[in-house]
């Protein structure tokens, strides 16, 4: 079987022995340990970032329908909108907005917008609030290259 690259995925079938742990329409991360591909559900969410522990599920030849059906996804991270987007209720974010792209723990994309806040430092705040995005807007957000913050004690 080939593994997937890893990443964040979103699965589309349930998995044959575990379907309680990694039902169809569950976000997951695939990776590889020890050249043993494995499968894991999100711990915990800080930051409007996912983070993941053991237990893992280790993935094999009987699992390649489970496999052949997720749903690769954009890692989390910082992007670009490809159009406007227009809320029920009132509001809008403008074509080429800086959003932070998250997930729920159903592998949907959750865009927060980028604020600037009067503080002492020029720098952008993220809500823990988002909106949900459709596949079509997921699949075509912008990547934007931010530069890490450079540590100074070195």
């Amino acid at each position: 079987m080939d593994l997937p690259e890893p990443g964040l995925y979103r699965t589309t079938a349930p998995h044959p022995r575990q379907s309680d742990a990694f039902p169809a329409g569950r976000l997951v991360f695939v990776g590889q340990k020890d050249d043993q591909g494995f499968v894991v559900v999100p711990h915990y969410n800080e930051n409007n970032r996912w983070f993941w522990r053991e237990p893992t599920t280790p993935l094999g030849d009987a699992d390649g329908e489970f496999v052949a059906g997720l749903v690769a996804l954009p890692p989390e991270g910082i992007y670009t909108l490809p159009r406007t987007l227009t809320f029920e209720g009132g509001g809008r974010w403008l074509d080429n907005a800086v959003v932070q792209l998250g997930y729920d723990r159903q592998g949907q994309g959750i865009a927060f917008v980028a604020e600037r806040r009067p503080v002492d430092a020029n720098g952008l705040f993220f809500s823990d609030r988002g909106q949900r995005i459709d596949d079509a807007v997921l699949f075509g957000l912008r990547w934007a290259p931010i530069l890490p913050v450079q540590d100074d004690a070195h």
